[in-house]
């Protein structure tokens, strides 16, 4: 499997199902990278927290209009990144084609490459979203592939990064260094941050399920010092280490994971989410963690 060196890890979690060519019994996918992990998190549960009109309140367009660029790191199939684009361009359900390529472009890299090559030939929008098979911490690779996608556009940082639900994968492969240097390349390579962060009963649940299987248990594991509260522990980290500020919580999604909006503390973008864009039932669960 192509995720299987000691230094791999992306993609996206929880449960597994068989998928030919290779077949993965549930639970073996040490990295994250699931097959139809959408099947178990459905996107619309992300979608539900997220104002449709934050991007376009976090960078109003101007005359000379550049498109919005963001980074998706653990892509997985492309399911929640083609739907993050539906939704931030409230596009309809069954469009295949729509000029807002003009307006968002996303770059979306997966660790697995029979995962990024479905993306790719699944993706409704190819002229908006480019899926790249790539080892976030692979130091070399990742400046070579970001830098080429940036430059296309003049840019050397992306408008925002989107980091659903493979904190754990990287900080139970990599280690407690592993995570920090993980979320300081994020914080370098974006003005915004949203992120998901697995909580720890995650990876309690991670451990049983290899240790279920007979396979090796991850190397950090029982060595990790970053433990308990992960939210907090990656709100620390960003705010603390890393020069980001915590914008806003949106809320827990079903499965009780949290999404967190940062932002870079040199960035002259705008002021914090305004509770307008929150609406209803949404702006009750809205929480300031500043």
């Amino acid at each position: 499997m192509a995720a299987a060196s000691e230094h791999n890890v992306g993609g996206v979690e929880e449960a597994a199902v068989e998928e030919e060519p290779r077949v993965l019994e549930p639970g073996a996918a040490p990295f994250g990278n699931f097959p139809h992990y959408s099947r178990f998190h459905s996107p619309e549960q992300r979608l539900r927290l997220l104002p449709p009109e934050l991007l376009s309140r976090l960078f109003p367009q101007g005359p000379e209009t550049k498109p919005i660029l963001g980074l998706d790191v653990g892509c997985n199939s492309g399911d929640l990144s083609v739907a993050l684009y539906k939704h931030f361009l409230s596009l309809p359900d069954g469009e295949t084609y729509s000029d807002a390529a003009r307006e968002l472009r996303l770059l979306c890299c997966d660790i697995d490459p029979v995962l990024v090559e479905r993306a790719e030939k699944e993706c409704p929008f190819p002229d908006a979203l480019t899926f790249i098979t790539l080892d976030f911490m692979n130091q070399r690779n990742r400046k070579v592939l970001l830098s080429s996608f940036l430059s296309q556009f003049g840019r050397s940082v992306f408008d925002i990064g989107f980091c659903m639900s493979i904190t754990m994968w990287i900080h139970l492969n990599h280690g407690d260094h592993g995570l920090w240097e993980f979320l300081a390349h994020l914080s370098s390579l974006c003005h915004y941050l949203l992120v998901e962060p697995q909580p720890w009963k995650c990876y309690r649940a991670a451990a049983r399920r290899l240790r279920k299987l007979g396979l090796h248990d991850f190397d950090h594991f029982h060595s990790l010092a970053i433990r308990g509260d992960m939210a907090n522990q990656i709100v620390k980290i960003l705010t603390q280490d890393h020069g980001m500020e915590l914008v806003c919580c949106f809320g827990n999604t079903s499965w009780d994971r949290s999404l967190l909006l940062f932002r870079a503390k040199q960035t002259t973008e705008t002021l914090p989410i305004p509770e307008s864009l929150i609406e209803g039932k949404e702006r009750n669960r809205l929480r300031s963690w500043r």
